[in-house]
């Protein structure tokens, strides 16, 4: 009956993250947040523009129909 229990246990940290050290993971995880934010608009606007050189991107002529 015993072990029964322990399968069902989590891990729990065994002390408090400082605060500093919460600043410091959340500070990375936003870094990495703006430079993916960064890299995706330098790509949308070099492909609005069209001067982009990674990605081919097919014209389409706008026609009206008649």
């Amino acid at each position: 009956m015993n072990n029964f229990f322990f399968l069902f246990l989590m891990a729990v940290p065994k002390k408090r993250t400082s605060i500093s050290k919460k600043r410091i993971r959340k500070n990375i995880w936003k870094k990495k947040a703006y430079w993916a934010a960064l890299k995706a608009f330098s790509l949308a606007k070099s492909l609005s523009t069209g001067n982009s050189k990674s990605f081919f991107v097919r014209q389409i002529n706008n026609q009206t129909l008649d």
